[in-house]
């Protein structure tokens, strides 16, 4: 029940332009402002350098321009030029070639055949440079449209895409055994959307336990399964899994979120485990940065802190 009702203040929240103006002058003013716990920076020439600390730390990245629900094809192009050139820099930079997108970012709601247009410009790109690129899932209006749109890529032999399911919506099972058979890459998640009790699970309980069916789903029957989770039992309920079941180390990985629970992901890499971190960067900060807020309640004295120290 609080779970429920953390998410549901904190997308609230983010839906206030008058809290985004105020949250945005300071939030990432300096290196040590509240919102740079979860942010890499506004430019990609600070996402690069964080993404080069974090593999000097032996861990994978993804790299994700923030930025969604545009309302025009123009942004939806915009958005598409900015992707084709990250890749661009993200080759010249060196570093893991790993993206994620946004469907609705790419022009969902507009233009579903715009959308599968503009993906398929950024993956042809990213097949080029030998980039992987996950369509990241937003909440259950648009599950389907995604779903039908990564089938789309993927018919037309485009193996360098993947997707995103979240343990806490209902029909996620299903979908991970139609996306296991088709060789596709998933990454599990729990879900940080609030989302209708029709279609998702509302207890943390539940959400966990769907969490570790579909796991286990995935590294049984799935092709190189990303765990994305900071929670220690996920990802003991994982490691003993594939213990049980003899998966290698080397067949699937975990993904935290920059910023969050970095011992954790310093304790798997010394254990032997692949460890991919989603580095977020971008202007359009503040609506990512309020779900991450909604997740975890304790980081709100951090962040009121950061904006009384900043004020002024």
């Amino acid at each position: 029940m609080l779970d429920a009702l953390s998410k549901s203040f904190f997308h609230a929240l983010a839906r206030s332009r008058r809290i985004e103006r105020m949250a945005s002058r300071v939030g990432m003013a300096t290196p040590t402002s509240f919102a740079r716990r979860f942010i890499a920076g506004e430019r990609v020439e600070e996402a690069i350098e964080a993404a080069r600390a974090i593999q000097a730390r032996g861990m994978l990245l993804t790299l994700d321009q923030l930025g969604e629900s545009i309302t025009t094809l123009a942004e939806a192009e915009a958005a598409t030029t900015v992707y084709l050139s990250l890749i661009e820099t993200i080759r010249d930079a060196g570093i893991d070639r790993n993206i994620s997108v946004k469907p609705t970012q790419l022009g969902l709601d507009i233009d579903q055949a715009v959308c599968i247009g503009n993906i398929t410009r950024i993956l042809e790109l990213a097949k080029r440079h030998d980039f992987f690129v996950r369509i990241d899932m937003e909440n259950t209006p648009y599950i389907q449209k995604t779903l039908d749109l990564f089938s789309a890529v993927w018919s037309q032999g485009f193996r360098n895409a993947g997707v995103v399911l979240q343990s806490a919506v209902f029909r996620s099972e299903e979908d991970a055994r139609a996306v296991s058979k088709l060789g596709a890459r998933v990454r599990l998640v729990k879900g940080a959307y609030k989302e209708p009790a029709a279609l998702a699970h509302q207890a943390k309980a539940d959400v966990d336990a769907a969490f570790v069916r579909i796991m286990k789903v995935l590294l049984a029957e799935g092709t190189y399964p990303a765990i994305a989770t900071h929670d220690p039992a996920m990802i003991a309920a994982t490691k003993a899994f594939a213990a049980e079941q003899g998966i290698p180390k080397d067949a699937y990985e975990f993904q935290m979120l920059y910023g969050i629970r970095r011992d954790l992901q310093a304790q798997l890499v010394a254990d032997g485990y692949r460890m991919r971190i989603y580095v977020p960067f971008g202007r359009q900060w503040f609506p990512y940065f309020m779900r991450r807020l909604g997740e975890r309640p304790a980081n709100v004295g951090f962040v009121l802190k950061g904006i009384l120290s900043d004020r002024g």
